[in-house]
């Protein structure tokens, strides 16, 4: 039973941001420092990327947890009301994230995961930044799902 009337329910939910959260923005302040130059967003790839270096032709997807279902991260539970709306909910979005990532490798693109998680704590984040910097000049990366279920934050 949800806690919350379906008014105030809807009013949190219509908040939640899919562009320039916490987690993105703290990748792209990391990149930057760094003297990476980017671009956001870009409408015209698959899936609409947050992070693009063209240079580089690569993308960097930051994937909230728990909607895009971080195996065995505990911030990707399951709700308990509603459970076969979520379920196929959760389902077509990893569905969706699969096959955005198979058309950008099929153009070129190297494709970067960077979980929510892996934000919280930043000599982690800034350890996945290094790994994805020397991958932008490696020829043989292709997507990476960095998961270390060991070192998430609490």
């Amino acid at each position: 039973m949800d806690s919350l009337t379906p008014e105030k329910r809807s009013w949190n939910m219509s908040r939640i941001k899919n562009r320039d959260t916490k987690p993105e923005l703290l990748v792209r302040s990391l990149l930057h420092r760094k003297g990476y130059r980017f671009r956001l967003h870009r409408k015209d790839l698959p899936g609409k990327p947050d992070i693009i270096l063209p240079r580089f032709k690569t993308v960097i997807f930051v994937h909230g947890c728990f909607w895009h279902r971080h195996e065995g991260c505990r911030y990707a539970y399951n709700p308990k009301s509603r459970a076969d709306f979520w379920q196929k909910k959760f389902s077509g979005n990893v569905v969706r994230d699969q096959a955005v990532q198979a058309a950008l490798l099929d153009l070129g693109w190297k494709v970067y995961v960077i979980w929510e998680c892996e934000t919280k704590k930043m000599e982690l984040l800034e350890r996945k930044i290094e790994q994805i910097i020397k991958g932008l000049k490696s020829e043989n990366s292709d997507v990476f799902r960095f998961v270390e279920h060991n070192t998430m934050a609490p």
